[in-house]
Parts: structure tokens; sequence; C-alpha cells
């Protein structure tokens, strides 16, 4: 019955605001152009239109009252489950080898010789360069000679001596003098040994420096030598992860400049704390078999930090923070006839990707709310949808 008066009345109220009589007469006055009578029928509709606004809000207050039809969230829903969680952490390194040199000569002299070319393939050992010895060949072969005469007189007088023919002093003198001439040539031949320039170690020549026919010293860079085949990446951990990270531990390493990722491991863990940023240092051993790899790339390494083989998840979205700092999240309340939303405070604990592990609070089995999680309140009646 009361709704029956409410229509009636809304009927009556639009009625009288849309009837041909007042067109009609605002027509009128538009054609009089007298302002004042223009102002005046203006004043007289405003009058009409604030006294329709305060029945329709009486009107909308009593249908609020009257009506029985409920607002329900729509929401959708997944069952909670436990599955293993691993936690990475992404540190940036950078590619290098310890097989990275670059060749200084040990002697000073003109660049007589350069056997290798950039890009060569060369062995530990090999001849690379040859610097002019400035004479100390002819040298040694002078101190090669009395160092033979020395020895020819040594061994007569040893025969002497042992014959007890002879002084004493005499068979002395030869055996010094001997040991002498010999400590010479050996001296000798070492100081002319810095004339050859030969690979450290077996590698690749990647450029050279310096031409034949230049003035070379101690100091001054001939070629550079690399060697792609052990090749690591190097990165500063902060102090918070010490004892997370261990020697043996698989790292991914990725490589962003020529989209490839390789697997390597831990093969040192720093034992130094740097006081300005307070991180410590890794190697990472990588192998290189593509041969893409070069010093001096950069890398991200994802390092696992944390793994739990029962860890409940839940999306890190559905996760809302109260004024007190708490952790909500809503499930579906089974105890009610009717779905309802049931607010639950955990505990999180480390995030990875979209999802968030949850320490406490929440158990397996569980239905909890996805979409719509954000728009609902603790007792809401909802309707789950189907996803």
């Amino acid at each position: 019955m009361k709704k029956l008066v409410y229509i009636g009345l809304i009927s009556l109220v639009i009625a009288s605001c849309s009837g041909d009589a007042k067109t009609a007469s605002v027509d009128k006055a538009i054609e009089t152009k007298d302002v004042t009578k223009i102002k005046a029928t203006r004043a007289e509709i405003q009058k009409q239109y604030d006294a329709i606004g305060t029945e329709l809000a009486k009107l909308d207050a009593a249908l609020a009252e009257l009506d029985t039809v409920k607002k329900v969230a729509l929401v959708s829903t997944a069952v909670v489950k436990d599955t293993i969680f691993t936690h990475y952490i992404d540190i940036q390194g950078n590619v290098d080898t310890r097989q990275n040199l670059i060749i200084y000569p040990e002697f000073s002299g003109v660049l007589s010789q350069v056997y290798v070319k950039a890009g060569q393939k060369v062995s530990k050992g090999q001849t690379l360069a040859k610097i002019d010895d400035g004479g100390l060949s002819n040298q040694l072969a002078q101190m090669e000679t009395q160092a033979a005469l020395a020895k020819t007189t040594f061994e007569r007088q040893k025969n002497l001596w042992d014959k007890k023919i002879g002084s004493e002093i005499q068979f002395l003198q030869a055996k010094t003098n001997y040991e002498v001439q010999m400590k010479a040539v050996a001296q000798m031949k070492a100081q002319l040994a810095k004339t050859i320039v030969r690979a450290p170690f077996s590698g690749i020549i990647d450029e050279v420096i310096t031409d034949k026919g230049q003035v070379v010293g101690p100091g001054q860079q001939l070629m550079r030598i690399v060697n792609l085949t052990d090749m690591y990446v190097s990165a500063n951990i902060p102090e918070s992860f010490i004892g997370k990270i261990k020697v043996g531990a698989i790292v991914d390493v990725q490589i962003k400049s020529i989209g490839k990722t390789y697997q390597g491991k831990v093969r040192q863990v720093g034992n130094y704390i740097n006081p300005n940023n307070r991180n410590f240092s890794i190697e990472v051993a990588v192998p290189n078999k593509d041969n893409l790899l070069r010093p001096n790339q950069v890398a991200v390494l994802k390092i696992e930090d944390y793994k739990k083989p029962n860890a409940i998840l839940v999306p890190e979205s559905i996760v809302t923070e109260n004024a007190i700092g708490e952790k909500i999240i809503y499930t579906v309340d089974i105890t009610s006839k009717e779905p309802k939303a049931l607010k639950k405070t955990i505990t999180i604990g480390l995030t990875s990707g979209a999802n968030v592990e949850v320490k406490s609070g929440l158990n397996k089995g569980e239905t909890i709310i996805i979409e719509g999680a954000r728009s609902v309140q603790n007792g809401d009646q909802i309707e789950i949808i189907k996803r």
C-alpha cells in the first residue's frame, strides 16, 4: 500500500513540472522581452524545482528503507594448497677472467720482431716477439769461452790435487774462478732471455699494441692476451645475506646483451665486508662453451637464498594492511548458510614474483577470495563466480 502511495506522488510531481501550461507561461514571458517579468517567471519555476527536489529526497529515503534487495559482492575464489617455494635474490655483476693480461717488456731496446697478430691463438711459452739484445749474445759467447777455459783449468788442477801434486791454493783458485764464470754465464743467459717475449698462458692475442721497429722498455704495453675458457662473474652482495650464500651454490647467470642464461657455481665467498658499501664479494664460475662471454659484460645473478617444500602462497595483490600494520586477507566463511567474507590476519614472509609466502594465519584447504578481495568487508554477503 505504501509503495502505491509513493508511486502516485511521483506521478503528481512529474505531471506538475511537465504540463503545457508551464511551458506556455515561459514562452509568453520570453516574448514580452521584459527583464523584470522574465526574472519573476524564473524565480517561480526555481521554487517549484526546489520543492520537487525535496520531495524526491523523501521518496528516495523511503524506497531505501522499504527495499528488501541486498547488495551482494561478486568474487572469485581459490582453494589454498601447499607448494615448493624458492626465493631468489637478483644481483648485478661483471663477467671477468683471470687470464686477461697486457704483456709488458722486461728489457729495453728495439722491438726487432713481432711473431703474432691480433686474433691468433697461441700456446703457453710460445714466442710472441723479440727485442734486439744490443750485443748481449756476443758477450754471452765470450763469457761461455772463458767459462770453458776455467772449467778445463779447474779439472786439471783437481787431477793434480787428487795426486797430491801442486798446492791447495792453486786448486781452490781454479775452482773459484770456474764457479764465478759459470754464474756470470747464467746471469747473462737470464738477461738475454728477457729479450724474448713469451706467452704466459694459452689464449688468443686480442690486440697488438706496439709494432715492430719501435723502441720499448719496461712499463710499455706490447700486446693483450686473453683466455676465455676460465670465465667467472664477480658481484658484491649486501652483508645481510652472509650465511645464505655458500660455496658450491647453483646460480643462474643471465647475460642480457646476448640473450642467454648460464648455470654457474659459487666458487668463492669473500671474508671481508667493505666499510663503504657494507658488501662482500663473491665469484661464480661460468662455463663458456659457446665462446660468447667476454670480460666486462654485465650479468644478472639469480641466487637461491631460501627454500621451503610445503609453503603456502597467495597473490600479493589480495593482501591489504590495516591502520596498525596488520596484514589482512579474506576467506569464505563456511560456517554461514550464505557465503560471506571472513577477515583473516596473517603473517607474511618473502615475496617471489606475484606471490607472497604466508607464515601463519592461513591453512591448507581454506578458500580465499581472489578477485574482489579489496572491495569486501568482514561479514559481507558474497556471490562466488567461476573464473
